[in-house]
């Protein structure tokens, strides 16, 4: 392959990531709203840009085969402050991969698009969107923009609803929603490598026991996850209070997202692990 786009890469995510996209092409262009992703590899290249910035991102994407897209804000935050990156940003990737020929959109779309779905539902890549917060929208919206993109241009994209990727789970509800890094490299690598995929949405989530979703029909891509919470699980249970049951964060996939107020963070409810 000779030129992949990766935007996010100064993330916890993008950093895990550079070093296997590097390994696939001849050139890797990292781009970030931050200053710098640190050292480079040796066809590497950065690039700071703002998402929603269509005279930033337009000349990126210029000889690339394949865009993956993780770059965004990770947080629920006002409507006001992720319309940008989260919304305009998806739009001028597509719109830019299209103008430029892309073959491909690989994107790091969320479990926060299915926030609302109660946790005995085992829910599926094909069932309605059921966002729980404006930040779960913007990943419904993406998707929708994918299929439609697909649907009238051609553009492929693989859109990876990620659930709790961390170095470990930190948490009871990560038990089934853990997205080990080894696994995240390999679905996405998937994304990438696999010869057709149309317009496909796909969990990314580990070999999980307690797994909350069903991977069946996107099976085409190959992805065959290794990593298991349940090695975890008598440590984090041990220490787990009984759960709420009044409490959509506890009942819904979507954890303390289902319960927040619109346009408030709760990830500092979530306990998950500090990657920096």
């Amino acid at each position: 392959m000779k030129k992949i786009v990766l935007t996010g890469a100064a993330g916890n995510l993008g950093k895990i990531l550079r070093g296997p996209l590097a390994a696939m092409c001849d050139e890797l262009l990292s781009t970030d709203i931050a200053e710098s992703v640190g050292d480079l590899a040796a066809n590497e290249t950065f690039v700071q840009a703002d998402l929603a910035k269509m005279d930033d991102i337009r000349p990126l994407l210029e000889g690339a085969d394949m865009v993956v897209h993780f770059g965004a804000l990770v947080d629920e935050v006002p409507f006001e402050e992720i319309w940008g990156p989260n919304f305009v940003g998806s739009y001028n990737i597509w719109q830019s991969a299209k103008e430029h020929g892309v073959r491909r959109v690989v994107y790091a779309s969320s479990i926060h698009a299915m926030g609302m779905y109660p946790k005995t539902v085992a829910i599926t890549p094909d069932m309605p969107h059921r966002p729980d917060t404006y930040y779960g929208l913007a990943k419904c919206f993406t998707e929708d923009l994918g299929r439609m993109f697909w649907e009238k241009e051609g553009l492929e994209s693989v859109h990876i609803r990620i659930l709790s990727a961390t170095s470990r789970p930190g948490n009871a509800r990560a038990l089934g929603s853990w997205l080990s890094p080894d696994d995240l490299v390999q679905v996405v690598t998937r994304a990438i490598d696999t010869p057709v995929v149309g317009f496909t949405v796909i969990y990314g989530v580990s070999k999980n026991d307690r797994s909350p979703v069903d991977n069946s029909s996107a099976s085409h891509l190959g992805y065959r996850p290794k990593d298991n919470a349940e090695d975890y699980a008598a440590e984090i249970l041990a220490d787990t209070p009984p759960a709420d049951l009044s409490d959509p964060g506890m009942t819904c996939h979507g954890g303390p997202f289902a319960s927040a107020t619109l346009g408030v963070s709760p990830m500092a409810l979530m306990g998950i692990p500090d990657d920096d």
